[in-house]
């Protein structure tokens, strides 16, 4: 009876061995390995979207730790502290401006001019008073040593030090240079082309300059082709326009349209001239120079002084001295003399020609120190992106994470706890749960409104104080942790609740010492993601003032205070190319907050962690 023929066995092997079987299957493995390569396409491409962003965000933000400070020789004596040291109260209310602005000023003594003297003291911080106050209070001892103190470089000083303002190319002079003193300036003349490539670079600049008026002509034209349109529609309006008022009111747009037009056909005429004549100037090659802060600058460097270029030609300059020439100097002989041309126009920059040789000196004597930037880790929120810090920001962000933490975690677990081990199963504990579930998923703006409303115009609790915003960042993040505790809770095997009902345990003790133990490492998994969620918002704290300017450090739980995201926030829409840098440094610290976070909650984990 079990014996099979031949056909038979043929007939049910050939359903899973026949061609079509085997096609079937290839199809099926094929599209396994497609989805397989689809996933590891997806992984990469996260992975390379993470990486561009924390290149991006490191690389802008790496400069900001470091910084340029400036040691100068300052005169703290008691004869300008009033003090030798001794009273604190002499030594706070001293005048350190005026120390600083002498010293900067005797190293220049060829700046006599008001705004010269103005632009030189910007060299130099606008809190750099505030910091060597600082450093006399801190160590009174230096007063009359002679001691050399640093206060912190300009911000634009700073970035160009770092080389972000402008590429330089110094070239060796090649040709002999003669120099003859003039009324308003120098006249150098070169036994060759010295100044060819300069003279090229600002024909090149013409050029672009050109370019641009031209593409403006061309908006022009557009807009003068669209007045004569309305000119025309206009027009054949007016006169089967039968009502006076209609008509009176479409004769003035006319007589204004026109007028526009008139302005706009000079203006496109001046722009063309404009245009015209710089490609002039451009073609003619031989043609001479005048440098303008559209062009590129050049300097010429002496052995005793520092020459700015006015105009050029091939070989010849004109020049004004930032840093005066010995008077008996008229030749100087090839490579004992360079030109330096900036890559960057000074119309496009804040630092100017005479900041940077002003800068090079001070570096060629010594008094500029780059180092770690100190200032960025130990100081609150300043409008001076050199004297801005990220402390303020920093410990505002851990007490509100304290107060976050300790509301929210303890209410919580509690509140899972009830909900899954002792709340009656009916419609009041559903809708408590669908409400929790909803609340997970509602804007965190609304907390915000909801902290505004009830903490500060109800309770009148302290504006911008950590305490408030630990409290709505609290309310925020209950759901989170009820949601995960709930879960974890959940996924202790039933058999550990009813051995230890079998042996006589409570459901208070069951739960407090059986369940809980086992469910801690979820709930730790929830809680952290609430907290690391609280950590980086910010729409719930600007409702409730913590946006607000806050320069001193918080100490209290009470203090004014902002946290790393909404400092962050404010320094992102300063236009200051050192906030940019600094803005980037805050998220790399606030990724750090975060990264010691989940390391502590790694480590709370394995602690917890049992295995049943």
């Amino acid at each position: 009876m079990t014996d099979m023929t031949g056909s038979a066995v043929q007939q049910f092997t050939s359903v899973h061995t026949s061609n079509e079987a085997r096609e079937r299957l290839a199809k099926r493995y094929r599209t396994e390995g497609n989805f397989k390569w689809i996933g590891r396409a997806a992984i990469g491409v996260s992975v390379a979207f993470l990486l561009l962003l924390l290149s991006s965000v490191v690389s802008q933000g790496l400069p900001a730790f470091t910084f340029n400070f400036v040691s100068m020789p300052f005169e703290v004596t008691a004869a300008r502290l009033g003090t030798d040291g001794s009273d604190e109260r002499a030594l706070k209310d001293a005048d350190y401006d005026s120390i600083i602005r002498d010293a900067i000023r005797s190293e220049f003594p060829e700046v006599t001019s008001r705004n010269g003297k103005r632009a030189l003291g910007g060299i130099l911080s606008s809190g750099s008073s505030v910091y060597l106050r600082q450093q006399v209070l801190d160590n009174p001892a230096v007063v009359g040593t002679g001691e050399r103190l640093e206060v912190p470089i300009s911000d634009f000083a700073d970035l160009y030090l770092k080389g972000q303002i402008t590429d330089s190319v110094y070239t060796d002079g090649a040709s002999d240079l003669k120099i003859e003193a003039q009324d308003d300036g120098y006249r150098l003349i070169a036994d060759g082309p010295a100044f060819a490539d300069l003279l090229g670079a600002a024909k090149i600049a013409l050029a672009s300059q050109a370019a641009t008026l031209r593409v403006e002509q061309a908006g022009a034209l557009r807009s003068q082709s669209k007045l004569e349109g309305d000119i025309s529609a206009l027009q054949e309006r007016i006169p089967n326009t039968d009502d006076l008022t209609t008509k009176d009111r479409l004769e003035k747009t006319l007589a204004k349209t026109e007028t526009n037009l008139g302005v706009l056909l000079k203006r496109i005429e001046r722009l063309q001239d404009q245009a015209a004549a710089l490609d002039e100037r451009v073609a003619n090659k031989g043609l001479g120079e005048t440098l303008t802060d559209t062009m590129p600058s050049g300097l010429i460097y002496l052995a005793q002084g520092v020459l700015k270029l006015t105009s050029v030609t091939t070989n010849t300059a004109t020049a004004t001295a930032y840093f005066p020439v010995q008077e008996d100097l008229t030749e100087l002989a090839s490579g004992t003399w360079k030109l330096r041309t900036m890559d960057v126009v000074e119309s496009n920059r804040k630092f100017s020609d005479q900041e940077i040789v002003w800068t090079d000196k001070l570096v060629d004597l010594g008094y500029v120190r780059s180092g770690f930037n100190s200032i960025f880790f130990t100081r609150g929120a300043s409008r001076e992106p050199e004297m801005a810090g990220v402390l303020g920001a920093a410990i505002g962000s851990a007490l509100t994470l304290i107060i976050t933490l300790a509301l929210s975690f303890p209410l919580g677990v509690a509140a899972a706890i009830y909900l899954e081990e002792f709340a009656p199963k009916n419609r009041w504990t559903t809708l408590i749960e669908v409400n929790i579930n909803n609340l997970a998923a509602v804007p965190s703006i609304v907390f915000g409104l909801l902290g505004l409303a009830v903490f500060l115009n109800y309770f009148h609790l302290d504006r911008s104080a950590p305490y408030v915003g630990g409290m709505v960042l609290a309310l925020m993040t209950l759901p989170t942790i009820i949601i995960a505790s709930r879960a974890a809770l959940r996924a202790v095997p039933p058999s550990i609740r009813e051995a230890a009902l079998g042996i006589g345990a409570s459901r208070l003790q069951t739960v407090t010492h059986h369940v809980l133990p086992l469910a801690m490492p979820g709930i730790l998994t929830g809680t952290i993601i609430g907290m690391a969620q609280a950590l980086g918002e910010t729409a719930p704290l600007l409702m409730i003032g913590m946006v607000a300017f806050v320069v001193d450090v918080p100490t209290t739980f009470s203090d004014p205070s902002t946290v790393l995201p909404v400092q962050i926030f404010m320094w992102a829409d300063f236009p200051e190319p050192a906030f940019q840098q600094r803005t980037s440094a805050a998220i790399m610290v606030l990724l750090a907050f975060l990264i010691a976070m989940n390391a502590i909650a790694v480590v709370l984990r394995k602690r917890f962690e049992r295995r049943w």
